[in-house]
């Protein structure tokens, strides 16, 4: 297994550690679970930028990396929801954004058919990752002191702290570029499942 290939697999690794920490009691676990988030978004980074500058480029990647990716963010977007931090409705247009693509490339590649991830939904995936940040910045700046408070406590404008904004600010843009990165994918690839009908 390639360098690339092991960046994805730990992915999934810092996953569900993400999960456990996100649940426990642990004394910080807000702030673990962000560490270990913001480390499975960089290994995403890195997997794509090795692969592509070695030729490490596989079928295995092409298929896996996205996948990984979509179980990070529906995670973190389902855990959220129960957590109140995020509408249940937002989560279901991002899962299901997640279900169909993954949905159609299994058909696809029962056709022996790789469809690659495109452009716009690479987009899609960073404002995913910076809502998701965002979120857990919020949650859990107030644990790093008077410091912390200071950087992302800061009231502008009126009693809100400006991290808030940030963060339900990149919930909807998410939520919108979710939405239309999947219609474009569905829409442009329709010939694959289009003729199963």
């Amino acid at each position: 297994m390639n360098l690339p290939n092991k960046l994805t697999v730990s992915r999934f690794v810092l996953t569900i550690a993400f999960l456990v920490v996100m649940f426990s009691q642990v004394r910080y676990h807000q702030t673990i679970a962000l560490v270990l988030f913001v480390a499975a978004a960089v290994s995403d980074y890195l997997d794509g930028q090795i692969a592509r500058r070695r030729k490490l480029i596989t079928n295995f990647g092409i298929l896996m990396d996205p996948l990984a990716d979509k179980i990070m963010v529906c995670s973190a977007f389902i855990a959220f929801v129960g957590l109140n931090w995020i509408p249940a409705w937002m989560v279901v247009i991002v899962v299901a954004r997640e279900l169909a693509i993954t949905g159609m490339r299994l058909l696809a590649a029962s056709k022996n058919v790789v469809l690659a991830a495109e452009g716009f939904g690479k987009h899609k995936t960073v404002s995913q990752i910076v809502a998701i940040i965002a979120l857990l910045v919020l949650a859990c700046y107030h644990e790093w002191g008077p410091v912390g408070r200071a950087i992302f406590g800061f009231h502008f404008p009126g009693q809100t702290p400006w991290i808030a904004w940030v963060a339900e600010l990149s919930k909807w843009l998410a939520v919108a570029l979710t939405f239309i990165s999947g219609w474009l994918y569905l829409w442009r690839n329709r010939a694959h499942y289009l003729q199963d009908l």
